[in-house]
């Protein structure tokens, strides 16, 4: 009995030692095991940042999303890595307007900056009317990259801003383009005929002037109408916006300054002559011709005249003002005449022949064409005539300069450009009509009769 109770206890301390050791060797292969896996980091975002005009990569681009930030490098590509989806991304760099992204999705975003300098946003390319687009770099030989058939005349040159150019056509029809490849973003249906003015961009609105006196505002981007005011008379006037601001003249003599915030006329000066001319805006002074023939300057702010001086004859073209001087063309005396800015006349040329040319100002000289084919490059200072050139028929729209070259289109169906220094003939197009060229800072639009062709230089 004894030894059954000895055997008894053995065997149980033997299960017991095995029980243990299996025990103790779980134990140890858990305390092996490896550690659990570190969560991977968020891929990160790459965005991509290019000048809108030419494609070019944008470096030291400052690229954010909340408190992660980054710059892009030398091929214009910035990483991101933010946890969880990103509402807002900004991108922004110097001598660009910035963007805001809202909730993007995509791992490679590709955004597109434009240069405020390099855009072409109302005619005459600024609120002087100078008619010269200074930081634009594209010189011929050309070649087309797209070309647009509009159906009708084209009068007055399409302005250009972000990568959208917009323009009316002689039917009443205003066309958003898109430079890239000329395709309508958006058209609308003015019902009037022989629109003669270009629209203008300010921030997100595009205002144009119908012929019929109404000003019409629109959303740039969708094309959608807000709002219109109807001033009574028609309207040829360009509009030309500062601070918010349009100005512009009509067939009543009446010249206005309206509020597009407030959508509220800040004042209304009552000239009794008509205007067909676009306003001028330089120095918080206002200046535009009349069909009396005189050149009228007011004071931005109130409307209030400043002076009244004499220039000969009917002004339809605007005047262009430049390094205290303005220079107003006199249709039927045939003459380009300048002024100072305080309204003491300096100089005329005269050309024998209809001067509708609005003048474009540039490295202190004056372009104008007359009605007997000739382009005239005459002294800013003096009046004297640098050079001319003969184009073979009547010129009637303005001509423009960029980067050293002053185009012309005449009524010999061509835009011709010449050498802005010497006159010496450097391109030929063989389409034209009334105005030559407007651009941004990858292409220039050539203006024929009824359509448009993109170009840029060749590579």
């Amino acid at each position: 009995m004894g030894f059954v109770l000895a055997g008894r206890r053995s065997l149980l301390v033997a299960v017991g030692l095995a029980l243990a050791v299996g025990l103790a060797g779980c134990g140890g292969s858990q305390r092996a095991a490896p550690p659990p896996a570190t969560p991977k980091p968020p891929a990160p975002l790459v965005v991509s940042v290019v000048d809108g005009d030419t494609g070019k990569p944008v470096p030291q681009a400052r690229v954010r999303s909340g408190r992660h930030a980054a710059r892009s490098n030398a091929h214009g590509l910035a990483e991101l890595r933010v946890r969880g989806p990103i509402r807002l991304l900004t991108v922004a760099a110097s001598g660009y307007v910035g963007r805001a992204l809202r909730t993007p999705s995509a791992e490679k975003l590709v955004v597109r900056l434009y240069r405020p300098a390099t855009q072409w946003p109302l005619y005459g390319a600024t609120p002087a009317r100078t008619q010269a687009q200074t930081a634009i770099r594209l010189r011929p030989p050309f070649e087309t990259v797209w070309s647009r058939n509009l159906y009708a005349l084209v009068e007055f040159p399409a302005v250009v801003s972000d990568g959208v150019a917009y323009v009316w056509n002689g039917s009443g029809f205003l066309f958003a383009l898109s430079m890239d490849d000329g395709r309508v973003l958006w058209k609308y249906a003015a019902g009037v005929r022989r629109q003669a003015s270009s629209p203008a961009v300010s921030g997100d609105l595009l205002v144009a002037h119908a012929r019929d006196g109404r000003i019409l505002v629109f959303d740039r981007v969708s094309g959608h109408l807000l709002w219109q005011r109807t001033v009574g008379s028609p309207v040829e006037s360009s509009p030309v916006i500062v601070d918010g601001v349009d100005y512009y003249g009509d067939w009543a003599g009446n010249v206005y300054a309206l509020d597009l915030r407030t959508h509220r006329l800040r004042w209304r000066h009552g000239g009794g002559c008509k205007i067909t001319a676009s306003v001028a805006v330089s120095r918080a002074t206002v200046y535009v011709g009349d069909y009396c023939g005189r050149l009228l300057a007011l004071s931005a702010a109130t409307g209030k005249l400043r002076f009244s001086s004499s220039a000969g004859s009917p002004v339809y073209g605007s005047s262009a003002v430049a390094n205290g001087r303005v220079f107003t063309p006199s249709r039927d005396s045939g003459a380009l005449v300048a002024f100072t800015t305080s309204g003491r006349r300096l100089w005329s040329v005269s050309t024998g022949a209809y001067v509708y040319s609005a003048p474009a100002v540039w490295g202190g000289r004056v372009y104008f064409g007359s009605y007997n084919g000739t382009l005239y490059c005459v002294s800013a200072s003096r009046g004297s005539v640098l050079w001319r050139a003969y184009l073979g028929g009547a010129i009637s729209g303005s001509p423009a300069v960029v980067d050293g070259i002053v185009y012309a289109g005449s009524f010999a169906d061509h835009i011709v450009g010449l050498d802005a220094r010497t006159g010496r003939v450097v391109f030929r197009f063989p389409h034209g009509h009334y105005v030559p060229v407007a651009g941004n800072g990858g292409r220039l639009l050539l203006h024929g009769w009824g359509g448009l062709w993109a170009v840029e230089p060749k590579r």
